[in-house]
């Protein structure tokens, strides 16, 4: 991807993105099950591991890279799992995320599943992707979140190089092993992510899919639905480029190119500040739900009121089935054969 990466971008960007204030989507309280609070939040068994996860889970590059207030992170994260939150996803590159949350809610251990990411950090010397460097990562994970396990680890999109080499992926499996993590995952995008699957070694996949980013849907959720994989959504909202009147290049621009060509009638200017599940965040966000193998939506804020004002939001539910149809056949009609994943 040319331009600043999602790190890059975020670290100069305090707040992150303004996807960060749409969380997730309500459909049955009853569903929602003991830990869930009075916004009844739908949950999902995440493919093939034991965990039933809220429909939105939180993503913490935000708290991090914004460098969010202690006292802001413990309002936030404590509201929310009240509320029914019960997935927190990080990583060891998102600055002190991991700090962060392991202050905030350590002491609710039992209160959420807790993810993080591998192969962009390491000691002075240590390469990431290497068996030293992964192991070394999750146990300086594990004290910076205050846990002895996490439940998912996953390598951070690394490329089909590392992942050919099968030094990383033998790391996390002797990680799972010795009980500091549950579950294995591969986050990443197109062609690197297709093989990630076809290894068929792990347990989900974190990946990218939006209204303006669709490769995963035929490129990897079908391979994932047969293995039974649990899919977990990244970037769901396509950075929320429909705020823009021109190009606002970096991150957000190959997104915006995108949405210019699809020219989807809820992105336009005269729709754009529609607010409610018919609304381009609502649409955006009920469509990726909708999708036969996605189990949850990851989204950061900064926010500590957020998650409760944007699961209101998506109590509409998944979107209809004539709505994805007419946005998947307005993206099988333009989408160009660079439109790839972004990571």
């Amino acid at each position: 991807m040319s331009g600043p990466t999602r790190r890059e971008f975020l670290m100069t960007t305090a707040a992150g993105l303004a996807a960060g204030s749409v969380l997730g989507m309500t459909r049955n309280a009853k569903a929602a099950g003991r830990r869930n609070g009075w916004l009844g939040l739908e949950k999902r068994r995440l493919g093939r591991t034991d965990m039933d996860v809220t429909v939105l889970g939180f993503g913490g590059a935000e708290i991090g890279y914004g460098a969010a207030p202690q006292a802001d992170v413990d309002k936030l994260l404590n509201s929310a799992l009240d509320e029914g939150l019960d997935a927190i996803d990080t990583a060891e590159c998102y600055a002190e995320s991991e700090v962060l949350i392991g202050n905030a809610v350590s002491g609710r251990r039992k209160d959420y599943y807790l993810f993080t990411k591998v192969g962009h950090w390491a000691p002075e010397g240590v390469d990431g992707w290497s068996a030293e460097g992964v192991m070394r990562t999750i146990e300086r994970s594990l004290q910076r979140l205050k846990t002895d396990y996490v439940d998912l680890v996953h390598l951070h999109s690394c490329g089909v190089d590392v992942l050919e080499k099968g030094e990383a992926i033998a790391a996390l499996e002797r990680a799972k092993e010795q009980g500091k993590t549950r579950y294995i995952g591969y986050s990443g995008d197109s062609k690197a992510a297709k093989y990630a699957v076809d290894t068929a070694k792990f347990d989900t996949l974190m990946t990218s899919i939006s209204v303006f980013d669709q490769e995963a849907i035929d490129l990897t959720l079908p391979a994932c639905r047969e293995q039974n994989m649990g899919v977990i959504v990244k970037r769901g909202i396509g950075n929320a480029v429909w705020r823009y009147n021109e190009d606002p290049g970096g991150y957000h621009a190959e997104y915006y190119k995108r949405m210019k060509a699809l020219d989807y009638d809820f992105t336009r200017p005269e729709n754009r500040d529609k607010t409610g599940p018919d609304g381009p965040a609502g649409i955006a966000l009920r469509f990726i739900l909708a999708l036969d193998g996605v189990h949850t939506n990851v989204v950061g804020t900064t926010n500590p009121d957020r998650f409760a004002q944007n699961a209101e939001l998506l109590k509409a539910g998944p979107l209809p089935p004539e709505q994805v149809e007419a946005i998947r056949a307005r993206w099988k009609e333009v989408a160009e054969p660079g439109w790839v994943g972004q990571t």
